[in-house]
């Protein structure tokens, strides 16, 4: 027996109980580690709860144990509240000129957004008058390059980059593999005619009406409890997976002796710059730690961390000044996803595939091609690139096509200042036109067309926060409203994020861009390589290992992205509704496929049994870009499977090809 039980059952033991019972003890344990304190320390803090709460309430059992330590925790949560406001308070200094008056505004920000910024131009201040008319530059519809004639006129993106846009037409390789995964499966070869029905069975495994709660509606209250929640959930995983007590767990910025283990948020110090090891702090929840942030040392080991990811920390804070990191505890991952062999049968048989077929079944496999915006490029609104790939998905017969916003991009030049023709259409008043209406003309009667060729084909529609005709603007973002759009029976319209199933396979699908974010904010401490050397393979790893479509927070700055080419020049960034961000965790298992729309070059890679693809814009924004190609083999049942009955993982990273194809 340790002598701290002993000293606990000494003092609170009742004659003639000699020994507190193992459970109330365990908690008078917990709260001497969690708050540092001996013993008899503990005593006196007990005498006060005693008399606060009147001495017929206080009897020492179980849930008095509990309300004790939880009437110990909210007091701690006051003073760290209190002491937080006034370090901060003497840090900004009662007499310290804020940053603004060294740029020469207004000293204190107030008039931020109100008086207009004047800049000197050739030593004169010289204004528009304010009440004239702009007038909107003109784009020829024969020449989609034409200069406008007006001061408005966009930069010539061509002298400040040094390259040219490419016509559509003109564009080099079209068609061309750039890069295959499982090269020793046969691609699909497409049918003499079009399937009679669709071999597709579409289930969503997301409920779709969460995600139409009304945005720019966040309290900051519900935020904080989403984050704070999301930490107590992963210390719970962390307790099963690796078998740990309650009492293993401790507060990492309460100053102790004895190494513990902390669950929390990695964060930075400063709200400015990028994370590095000199200045991670990590963050607690309010149960566990009273939402305390404390500085990470974290030298010893070989990790790669990012703003928002949780981790498990093992390690001592001798000091009370940092918590000295000696091992990063592995979080689980999900389950690998799985299906009833009743399941695989009945799918097999839609797709035309026996139990005694042994030899190839390439006619059987499924033909899935996927693409993600812009579908265009920035100097015209012809969607050629989206004409292209409806024919390719029209000659290879396609089983499904998945297509992710942005359809009509908000970044996009002509789109930001609405100056643009339409093509003739007796339905729709020139002047009244929406942007509705410009999705029904220039996409949807493509989407029509294909339709009508291929009526079997599955079209999935996943959109963009970039995306100008959906109200819905923040992330978790609600689907497009397709009746409005003029859509065929076919298209699905699903959420972003989103997990469905196409027949058993599982697939997570986000149009947003998080593998450039982590590319930015990551920082790999020790080993440079990091843990996985592969940059491309690494990123999704986070994923899979935070369980979730988008684990970074705070996103990066919309100043620091890729600039678009509209006049403003600032990226739309990431609109993100904390309150609603469990929407995009991984409830259930690992999904066996996960296609995530990046800026980062395509790809199509395995990563811990997860099929990960970055197909690239269909277009780039001078140029054409790539869609992915996958032929998926159906799942074939093995005799001892058979024998065993069990359910079968899908195994999907074994048994599907990708292309990704130059459109």
């Amino acid at each position: 027996m340790s002598a701290i039980v002993e000293e606990l059952n000494e003092i609170f033991a009742i004659p003639p109980i000699d020994d507190l019972p193992p459970d109330v003890s365990g908690e008078l344990q917990s709260i001497c580690r969690l708050h540092s304190i001996s013993p008899k320390e503990l005593s006196y803090k007990w005498e006060s709860y005693s008399i606060k709460m009147g001495s017929d309430q206080t009897t020492l059992d179980l849930s008095t144990a509990r309300a004790f330590k939880r009437d110990l925790q909210e007091i701690v949560e006051r003073e760290a509240r209190s002491k937080s406001h006034m370090r901060s308070s003497d840090r900004r200094g009662a007499y310290a000129t804020p940053r603004n008056a060294a740029k020469g505004g207004d000293t204190f920000g107030m008039l931020d957004g109100i008086t207009p910024v004047q800049r000197s131009t050739g030593g004169s201040n010289k204004r528009k008058a304010p009440f004239e008319t702009p007038s909107a530059p003109k784009y020829s519809k024969a020449d989609g390059m034409s200069s406008p004639s007006d001061g408005r006129s966009l930069p010539n993106r061509a002298d400040q980059t040094g390259t040219q846009s490419i016509a559509f037409a003109e564009r080099q390789n079209p068609g061309q593999i750039i890069e295959t995964l499982n090269g020793h499966l046969e691609v699909h070869e497409p049918p003499i005619a079009p399937h009679p029905e669709s071999r597709v069975k579409l289930t969503a495994n997301t409920d779709l009406k969460k995600f139409r709660y009304r945005p720019m509606a966040m309290h900051l209250s519900e935020a904080s409890e989403v984050l704070d929640d999301r930490i107590d959930e992963f210390q719970a995983l962390v307790q099963s997976h690796h078998g740990l007590e309650d009492s293993a767990f401790g507060n990492a910025a309460a100053k102790g002796t004895n190494q513990i283990v902390a669950v929390g948020r990695i964060a930075s110090d400063s709200s400015e710059g990028k994370l590095n090891s000199a200045s991670m702090v990590l963050e607690m929840s309010r149960r566990t730690g009273a939402g305390l942030r404390i500085p990470l040392k974290v030298e010893a080991i070989s990790y790669e961390f990012f703003p928002g990811q949780i981790v498990a920390v093992r390690g001592i804070n001798a000091s009370g000044d940092y918590f000295s990191v000696d091992e990063i505890l592995n979080i689980p991952l999900l389950n690998t996803a799985a299906s009833q062999l009743s399941t695989i049968d009945s799918l097999n048989e839609r797709l035309g595939v026996t139990e005694e077929e042994n030899h190839s079944i390439l006619s059987k496999a499924l033909n899935v091609i996927t693409s993600s915006g812009p579908y265009t490029a920035d100097d015209n609104l012809a969607f050629e690139p989206l004409n292209a790939l409806c024919q390719k998905a029209e000659v290879s017969c396609a089983d499904m096509l998945i297509l992710i916003g942005p359809f009509l991009d908000v970044e996009h030049p002509l789109l930001a200042s609405g100056d643009f023709d339409l093509p003739d259409d007796p339905s729709i008043e020139p002047d009244r036109a929406t942007m509705v209406d410009v999705f029904r003309l220039l996409i949807a009667k493509q989407l029509q067309a294909l339709a009508k060729a291929i009526p079997s084909i599955t079209i999935v529609c996943i959109p963009s926060t970039r995306d100008v005709m959906n109200k819905h603007v923040s992330w978790p973002q609600d689907n497009l409203p397709g009746k409005k759009l003029g859509l065929p029976k076919q298209a699905k319209m699903v959420s972003n994020p989103v997990t469905v199933s196409i027949n058993e396979i599982v697939v997570g699908i986000s149009a947003q861009d998080v593998l450039y974010e982590l590319r930015r904010e990551e920082v790999v401490v020790g080993n440079k390589q990091g843990r996985e050397g592969n940059l491309l393979a690494r990123l999704p790893r986070h994923l899979i290992e935070q369980r979730h479509f988008f684990p970074l927070y705070p996103p990066v700055e919309r100043t620091l992205l890729p600039k678009p080419g509209t006049e403003e020049g600032i990226a739309v960034g990431m609109p993100l509704d904390v309150s609603y961000l469990k929407l995009g965790e991984w409830l259930d298992a690992r999904p066996d496929m996960l296609i995530q729309s990046s800026a980062l070059p395509q790809f199509a890679k395995v990563v811990e049994n997860v099929l990960v693809v970055n197909p690239g814009p269909l277009s780039k924004r001078k140029g054409a870009g790539t869609f992915a190609q996958m032929t998926i083999y159906p799942r074939k049942l093995t005799e001892q499977e058979r024998r065993e009955g069990k359910p079968v993982a899908n195994k999907l990273f074994e048994r599907a090809r990708v292309d990704v194809v130059r459109i």
